[in-house]
C-alpha cells in the first residue's frame, strides 16, 4: 500500500512518524511523496495550538472531500484532547500516542485503538527525514503540570527508556552516518527521575559511544535544570555535546509564572543561563515566551520584554497565548484577540532590533511549535 505521513508538531512528533515510517516499510508498505500518490493518509497531528488544531482540521475535511477517497487515519496528541469522531465521522481510524507500535494493523484493517498503557518505543526500526539526523526520545510523558498545556492529557506522566537501549539506538544511529543526533522528550530535564538516574548520567554514557557525531539536548524546564545543574555543566564539557541550551522561561512575571503552575522562578532561569554562558561562552541559549496569557497584565507583559532584553537568548520561540480544551487556562477569563496581537507586535518588533544588532539571534514565531512536515 502507497502510504503519505503528515506530521504536525515537534521533535517528539516528528520521530514518531519516523518510526511509523520504519514499522510500515518493514512491513512492504510504500511511503510516498505526496498525498496522490497515496492509497492512504496518515496524519500524526499536535494539540498544542488551536491555529494548529484548525489547519488539521482542515487538511483532514480536504481530504476527505477529495474525489478520489482514501484511508485517512490521525494519531498524535490531538486525538487525546478532541473528539475527532464527533467533529469528523468519516475518519477511517483514530489512535492515541500509545498505539504506535499497532501502526500496520490499524493502516491494513483501519479501526479506532486508543490505550491507557505507554509503549517501549525505543530501537524501533525508523525511516528518518533527513539523512544526516537521527532523533531519539528518551522518555513519554513528563512530570509538570503546567496550567496551559494540552500535551500532558495526551502523553501522560514520565516513562524513562533505559540509558543502555537509548545507547544501542545512538550507536545503530552513528553506524548509519548521522552526524547529528537529536535527544528529545516531552521535557529532558526530567530524564530518569523515574528510573533513579538522570540526563547528566546518560550524556556521560552516550558519549562513550565512538564515532563523528554530536549530540544536542532537547528543551528542558529551568526547575529540573536547577536539580541538575551541576553533573550537566560537567557532562557539556564534552566535545560531543553540542553548546546549545533550551530553557523556556515563558514569561517575566513572577506572578504569572505561577498563575500557569510553572514551579520556578524568573530569577531561577536568570541564573542557569548565566551558569551556562559562563562555563561555554557562545553557547546558543533558546527559549520560549507565550504573550497574552489570561491573567497577564500591562505590568506583567513589560516584566517579560525587560527579561528578554536582559538575556537577549539567541533563539526565541514567540507563542500567543491558545486556550485549549481540558486544561486549568481554559477556564480563564480570556484577553481580548487584540491586546495578544499587540503585545505579540511589540515583543517582536523589540527583537527585531536586537536582529539588527546582532545577526546570531533568531526569532521564530510560532503560531504552531514546529511547521508541518511529511513523508
Amino acid at each position: 500500500m502507497n502510504i503519505f505521513i503528515k506530521t504536525y508538531g515537534c521533535q517528539a512528533n516528528i520521530a514518531d512518524s519516523e518510526q511509523m515510517a520504519g514499522l510500515l516499510k518493514a512491513n512492504n508498505h510504500t511511503l510516498v511523496a505526496n498525498e496522490s500518490d497515496a492509497d492512504a493518509i496518515i496524519v500524526n497531528s499536535c494539540s498544542v495550538k488551536n491555529a494548529t488544531q484548525s489547519k488539521i482540521l482542515n487538511y483532514l475535511n480536504t481530504h476527505l472531500k477529495n474525489e478520489k477517497p482514501k484511508k485517512i487515519i490521525i494519531g498524535g496528541c490531538l486525538t487525546k484532547t478532541l473528539n475527532l469522531r464527533k467533529k469528523i465521522p468519516d475518519l477511517s481510524a483514530v489512535f492515541d500516542t500509545n498505539s504506535i507500535l499497532k501502526i500496520n494493523d490499524i493502516v491494513e484493517n483501519p479501526h479506532d485503538v486508543f490505550s491507557g498503557k505507554k509503549e517501549e518505543r525505543i530501537n524501533v526500526p525508523a525511516l528518518r527525514k533527513k539523512n544526516g539526523i537521527a532523533i531519539i526520545q528518551t522518555s513519554q510523558g513528563c512530570l509538570n503540570t503546567c496550567a496551559f498545556c494540552a500535551t500532558k492529557l495526551a502523553r501522560g506522566m514520565l516513562q524513562s527508556y533505559r540509558i543502555g537501549d537509548i545507547k544501542r539506538e545512538l550507536e545503530i544511529a552513528v553506524r548509519q552516518g548521522r552526524a547529528a543526533i537529536y535527544i528529545t522528550s516531552q521535557d529532558n530535564g526530567c530524564y530518569g527521575f523515574d528510573i533513579n538516574t538522570s540526563l547528566p548520567e546518560l550524556l556521560n554514557e552516550l558519549v562513550t559511544v565512538e564515532g563523528d557525531y554530536k549530540i544536542r539536548v532537547g528543551m528542558m524546564n529551568p526547575w529540573h535544570l536547577r536539580r541538575i545543574a551541576e553533573p550537566l555543566l560537567e557532562a557539556y564539557r564534552s566535545e560531543k555535546i553540542m553548546k546549545f541550551l533550551h530553557i523556556p522561561v515563558q514569561s517575566g512575571s513572577e506572578k504569572v509564572l505561577r498563575d500557569m503552575k510553572r514551579i520556578h522562578t524568573v530569577e531561577s532561569f536568570r541564573e542557569a543561563v548565566k551558569k551556562f554562558r559562563s562555563e561555554f561562552p557562545g553557547i546558543t541559549v533558546a527559549t520560549d515566551v507565550i504573550v497574552g496569557y489570561p491573567t497577564e497584565t500591562e505590568e506583567d507583559f513589560q516584566e517579560t520584554c525587560s527579561l528578554i532584553k536582559e538575556i537577549r537568548p539567541e533563539v526565541l520561540n514567540i507563542s500567543t497565548f491558545s486556550s485549549r480544551p481540558g486544561t486549568k487556562a481554559a477556564t480563564l477569563m480570556q484577553l481580548s484577540s487584540q491586546i495578544i496581537k499587540e503585545r505579540s507586535r511589540r515583543i517582536t518588533n523589540l527583537y527585531k532590533r536586537y536582529k539588527q544588532e546582532a545577526p546570531l539571534i533568531q526569532i521564530r514565531l510560532s503560531p504552531e511549535p514546529f511547521c508541518s512536515k511529511h513523508f
